[in-house]
């Protein structure tokens, strides 16, 4: 199997659509999915155009409160100094 200019096409418009790397290999055939997805890196589309942003972390989509601020460490405290005999 051969990457030509009609396959390469097919992949974009389908990486471009949101596709998986396996549904694409499908379409395709006779390419495996780690062949998409190597053929993707190659091309720089590794970056889908119509991704959704990272979503928040839970914590700070439910209002929490924020996590407490860690404490200093005590500071060690000084000997008695020793009495001399």
């Amino acid at each position: 199997m051969s990457w030509t200019d009609e396959r390469v096409e097919t992949l974009k418009r389908m990486w471009a659509e949101g596709q998986s790397a396996s549904q694409i290999a499908k379409e395709l055939g006779g390419v495996t999915r780690n062949a998409v997805i190597g053929k993707v890196h190659r091309l720089g589309l590794s970056n889908r155009a119509g991704a959704a942003p990272a979503r928040p972390a839970p914590a700070a989509a439910s209002g929490a409160a924020p996590a407490a601020k860690e404490k200093p460490a005590p500071k060690p405290e000084a000997s008695p100094a020793a009495a001399p005999a």
